[in-house]
């Protein structure tokens, strides 16, 4: 029975992932995507004109465009700046009172920096806002709790640091809080009943998830998850926070827009031409990017890195200076 075997598969997959991330099971659902996640709770709130969106200006496009797009419905959409990827907390709070929804990233793609989660949602929890937390920089370089943070739902994926399979995303959504929650979505896998003349959804998080799916990719991510766990975070962690700490020392101090200290595996650069340095270290067997904000180019440094590959990075850079 092909699906029998499906759906003893998602189950596996939600419980493994629920525990790599401090959940219980029924508060996960299986996505495609971080930006598949932010949008299927993005769809499953009951929008008014006036509602108001608070976000930072370090979001990705996946924590930018699903309230870009509710704009056109009336709703206003608010961009917290920053600073040096940091969040004031003071101008949060000014802007959080009257939010329906806050959105913020765990760790920023444009900086690596930390933000911090548990004050953030504290914050806007107090506000009576619904907290959205895109962790995808998070799973597989750093511990994460979603339990300790409190937010209402997380998105992530194991593309990333992880090393899983794309196409393996993964939502957390807080039992209490996927109540008030009506996925326009629906599908046989969504409700309780899918031929009862009423739709009643599933309990938890499984409400977000649609219909048939190929388990494939969730099942490589299991695997990837249990590759992490046998190596450990906390040797992932050190690993990554002695290499960055090669690359820092090679970059001068006005040219680094990470923090100094460490805090993720994602370190940026500042270049007087972002693109053309892309280009000309690709040329050397080095893979960097640029970013849209800030004007820069970003490393991603993984356990998996080795010192040769660093060194070969900051003697590709030297010319920039």
């Amino acid at each position: 029975d092909p699906y029998g075997r499906a759906f003893e598969t998602y189950e596996t997959v939600r419980e493994r992932v629920a525990e790599f991330v401090g959940s219980e099971a029924d508060e996960i659902a299986l996505t495609e995507s971080t930006t598949d996640g932010i949008n299927r709770i993005a769809g499953a709130i009951d929008w008014e004109p006036g509602d108001v969106v608070v976000r930072t200006d370090l979001e990705h496009a996946a924590g930018i465009l699903p309230w870009k797009r509710l704009e056109r419905e009336g709703v206003d959409v608010r961009v917290l700046e920053t600073e040096n990827g940091r969040v004031d907390r003071e101008e949060y709070a000014d802007a959080v009172p009257d939010a329906r929804l806050v959105c913020f990233s765990a760790i920023t793609w444009t900086h690596g920096t930390r933000l911090p989660v548990a004050d953030l949602v504290e914050i806007a929890d107090d506000a009576g806002a619904f907290t959205l937390v895109d962790a995808v920089q998070s799973p597989g370089q750093v511990p994460m709790d979603v339990s300790a943070w409190g937010a209402d739902a997380v998105a992530a994926a194991g593309h990333k640091w992880v090393l899983g399979p794309w196409g393996a995303g993964f939502l957390y959504v807080d039992r209490d809080a996927a109540t008030d929650l009506a996925p326009r979505a629906v599908g046989y896998r969504s409700v309780t009943d899918p031929n009862a003349p009423e739709i009643e959804y599933e309990a938890g998080a499984k409400r977000f998830e649609v219909g048939t799916t190929t388990p494939a990719a969730h099942v490589g991510l299991v695997e990837a998850l249990d590759a992490i766990d046998a190596v450990g975070l906390d040797a992932i962690e050190r690993r990554i926070a002695a290499l960055t700490d090669r690359l820092k020392d090679g970059v001068p101090a006005d040219r680094l827009l990470s923090p100094r200290e460490f805090e993720s595996g994602l370190v940026t650069i500042d270049v007087d031409d972002p693109e053309a340095t892309v280009e000309r270290l690709a040329e050397r067997d080095v893979v960097v990017r640029s970013l849209p904000y800030p004007d820069a180019i970003r490393a991603s440094v993984h356990a998996v890195s080795a010192e040769a590959e660093i060194d070969r990075l900051v003697d590709a850079l030297a010319e920039e200076w």
